[in-house]
Formats: structure tokens, sequence, C-alpha cells
């Protein structure tokens, strides 16, 4: 079994009124009761976009599903791996804005070593935590987007050339700047609404 990830965006002045190592347990207990709808037997399968909970703490947070990846975590991590190979064909401004987007978020650098949570905010060290970034992270990385986004097109050539593959998890440039707009409408509606953006692996 792989590595599996779940989205949300959440209200952190709510997460806010528990220490930092207990906010992200405060959103996985309210991701995971019973009141949300989220978990009972004839609750609609949602294939793509967001997920809005009932109850008691549904005004808080929502889930975001991500189109053909079935929850796992391998079409994101494969989307690093393509930058990856990719990134020295790419002009230089878009090779750092780019770095730093998906270092953010879903790839680990050339070092493997790059930090995707917010530790200031969400603590340190809790159980399944794949990201977490607090507002101020999510306003830079929603910007970081709309300057990315609209060069992405000039990538088709060198990313056919250098990335692409017949067969595997985003094995083309259309899934992979598929992804990419995924990642910017979390983004950019956890921006809009002044929230924070949390991966969960369970």
């Amino acid at each position: 079994m792989g590595l599996d990830i779940t989205v949300m965006v959440a209200d952190c002045s709510w997460l806010g009124e528990v220490p930092p190592r207990e906010r992200v347990p405060r959103l996985r207990d309210a991701w995971y009761a019973d009141e949300t709808g989220l978990w009972d037997h004839d609750t609609p399968v949602v294939e793509s976009g967001w997920v809005w909970p009932q109850g008691p703490h549904g005004a808080f947070f929502a889930v975001y599903e991500f189109l053909h990846t079935c929850g796992s975590f391998k079409a994101h991590f494969w989307a690093g791996q393509r930058w990856e190979a990719v990134r020295d064909h790419v002009d230089p401004a878009m090779r750092t804005e780019m770095d730093t987007f998906l270092r953010e978020l879903i790839w680990c650098g050339l070092d493997g070593e790059a930090e995707h949570t917010d530790t200031g905010f969400f603590g340190e060290d809790d159980y399944g935590v794949l990201l977490a970034h607090p507002p101020e992270n999510v306003r830079e990385l929603a910007a970081a987007w709309s300057r990315i986004r609209p060069r992405l097109d000039r990538m088709r050539g060198p990313f056919a050339e250098h990335a692409a593959v017949s067969d595997g998890w985003v094995g083309d440039f259309d899934e992979f700047t598929g992804l990419l707009t995924q990642w910017g409408e979390v983004l950019t509606e956890a921006a809009r609404r002044g929230w924070g953006v949390v991966g969960l692996s369970e």
C-alpha cells in the first residue's frame, strides 16, 4: 500500500484557539467526526474538487479531491520527479519560481530535505502531516501560482523532450499542469478565505 494524502483548507483562527501541537489533531478530529456527513455510507463520491462538511465544525474546513489520484500521493510525488527532470531546461526565472512553489508543497528538492510544514504555527512531529502552511505562507504560494500559471505552456516542449514517459503517473505535460492547476485552485481558495492548507496521510 502506498502513501495517501488528503488535502484540506482550514480556518487558522479556529485552529489557533488551541496550542500549536493540538492544531492538526483538532482538524483531524473535526474531519473524522460523524456529524460531517463525509463518512456516511450513502455519501456521494466526489471525483474532484471541493467537499464541504456538515456539522458544528463544517464552517471551518473543507477537503479537496484531486482528479484521477484516488487519494494517492503517487501523482504528487511523480510531479516532483518530472519537474526535477525538466527544471534544467527552462528559463532561470521560471525555474526559481517553480522550485519554490513545488518545494513548499510536494517536491523534496534536489537535496531531498525540503520541509513542507510550518512548525511555528502547527508544532513539530505530528504523525501523518505531509504539509501544513498557515495563511501567510498560503498567500505567498498563491501569488507564486498567479505568476507561474500564464507561463506554464512555455514548458511544454522541454517537458516532452526531457520529462515525459509513456507509462506511469503524470507522464505527460497536460497531466503535470493539470495537477499543478488543482494545487493552484486549493491555494487560491485558501488565500481568498485567509485560511491555511494541510495535507494529511492516514
